[in-house]
């Protein structure tokens, strides 16, 4: 199984949709809408190739349409198998 942090994924999130370093993030964001966030479906969709790349965790287009907030998104990796 996958272990990624959520100091892991905003990392990514924030690397794949060209955001600066000064950009606050914490816990509370994990329930955010990635709209509210201001991540667009291709920040997504690059942050998914990131983790497949990194972690070995193939997440499906279908998935990432239906998650909402990062924690969605973290749960949904951290229970994926790591693909062989």
């Amino acid at each position: 199984m996958a272990s990624l942090t959520f100091s892991d994924l905003f990392r990514i999130l924030t690397e794949c949709a060209g955001a600066d370093d000064t950009t606050a993030v914490s816990e509370d964001s994990l329930d955010s809408t990635f709209e509210d966030l201001g991540y667009d479906s291709l920040a997504l969709m690059e942050s998914a190739a990131r983790i497949k790349q990194e972690y070995g965790v193939d997440l499906s287009d279908d998935a990432l349409y239906e998650i909402e907030t990062p924690r969605a998104l973290l749960e949904l990796i951290n229970g994926t198998p790591v693909a062989a």
